[in-house]
């Protein structure tokens, strides 16, 4: 395993990404989404209303943005019903954050089995590997977080928070909530 020296992890995890499931390099921005709008709805601008997430007029983007937003809020349930409304089906990046949202609800296995599907769909899914390293950290499985690291840096995530954050939560024990 490559290791990653402490003095990088304290230098670049305070600026690299902090989002789960995007390219995102911050955590969501909260919106009405989660300040305003009823379960089910998500803020739509160009109406500036709370719509039902259902509504063809919203596509999967504004859908998933709305799932990361409720997922940082730790609305995990909320965020999975959101989830089921989006029309791309199981996607890698459907199935990284809805293992996500499975394993911080407290489903831990349905979360595994979401996130080998993401893994399965693109191998190179290296936030997906990420989330999914980080739960085996806190299983105290360190030498398979280990594989899902390398299989990061294989994936040319070398130096991504996806990278830096399972190679911090290997060392530290100390895991991500988005």
């Amino acid at each position: 395993m490559r290791i990653v020296s402490a003095a990088l992890l304290s230098i670049a995890l305070p600026f690299t990404a902090f989002a789960a499931g995007s390219d995102d390099t911050e955590p969501p921005t909260e919106t009405q989404t989660t300040t305003e709008c009823a379960k089910g709805e998500v803020w739509d601008e160009k109406t500036q209303a709370c719509i039902k997430a259902e509504d063809t007029s919203l596509n999967d983007d504004i859908r998933f943005k709305a799932v990361r937003e409720l997922a940082y809020a730790g609305r995990y349930d909320e965020a999975l019903a959101m989830l089921d409304t989006m029309t791309e089906g199981n996607t890698s990046r459907v199935m990284t954050y809805r293992g996500f949202a499975l394993r911080k609800s407290g489903h831990v296995q349905e979360g595994i089995a979401a996130y080998e599907q993401a893994i399965a769909i693109d191998p190179a899914n290296i936030l997906a590997r990420s989330y999914y390293g980080q739960l085996l950290v806190q299983m105290d499985k360190i030498e398979e977080a280990e594989v899902q690291l390398a299989s990061i840096q294989s994936a040319g995530g070398a130096g991504t928070w996806a990278e830096l954050s399972l190679a911090k939560a290997i060392k530290t024990g100390e895991t991500y909530n988005y």
